[in-house]
């Protein structure tokens, strides 16, 4: 088996499919996309993925996957051991709505594209972070906070990593670059970073990266 995940290093939507490879013990080669050089837009990865976003996932057989929470999902029915979903329809619900508010509400909002968009439509950069990303990661995170605390033990939700560590730890390091002050979500950012000790997370931490471009 050979799998090629394409994937940017310190993109969140990759980190999270990152993550999950490393739980299921995927081995893939890593096919860097440099997004601020606009490789995305290019004709060679608009072959691999026509949408031209980041990750997608390529298996052995030339099938091509794409969207983060759907290869996450394809991950957990074709490896299922160890389990990234709980058992219980209603706790995989609960989990499926913590890892929505990271990749639907709060993401989308904020990556490299719309920041962009912003910048070209003449935002400051100062006001592209403070009045933009801090917000829609804070409105995120409110939501967010109450479903830890009702449902996490060593992770987000009880005590084995799941869907919702795999977008709630590259969420925290991305408000973090962003220098948002996280101290707000105590139960979130405590479940986050007990993660981030995890094998797995270490392997897939942007840091740890063939791309990775030093401090």
């Amino acid at each position: 088996m050979t799998w090629t995940l394409h994937s940017a290093w310190r993109a969140g939507a990759p980190y999270r499919v990152r993550i999950g490879l490393q739980l299921k013990g995927a081995a893939y080669d890593y096919a860097p996309v440099d997004l601020i050089r606009g490789d995305q837009r290019q004709p060679g990865y608009r072959a691999v993925n026509a949408q031209g976003l980041t990750p997608a996932l390529v298996l052995d057989d030339g099938t091509v996957l794409a969207q983060s929470l759907a290869i996450l999902e394809w991950l957990e029915e074709t490896i299922p051991e160890p389990a990234i979903l709980p058992r219980t329809p209603l706790d995989r619900a609960v989990v499926r709505r913590m890892a929505g508010i990271i990749a639907c509400d709060i993401h989308p909002l904020n990556n490299t594209r719309v920041a962009a968009s912003l910048r070209t439509l003449g935002v400051p950069d100062e006001v592209v972070v403070s009045d933009w990303i801090h917000r829609w990661i804070a409105e995120g995170f409110d939501a967010l906070e109450p479903l830890v605390a009702a449902h996490g033990g060593a992770f987000a939700f009880g005590d084995s990593p799941t869907i919702a560590d795999c977008c709630l730890v590259p969420q925290v390091y991305s408000a973090r670059r962003f220098k948002l002050d996280v101290s707000p979500w105590p139960k979130l950012v405590a479940a986050a970073d007990r993660a981030v000790a995890h094998p797995a997370f270490v392997a897939a931490h942007p840091d740890n990266q063939p791309d990775a471009v030093p401090a």
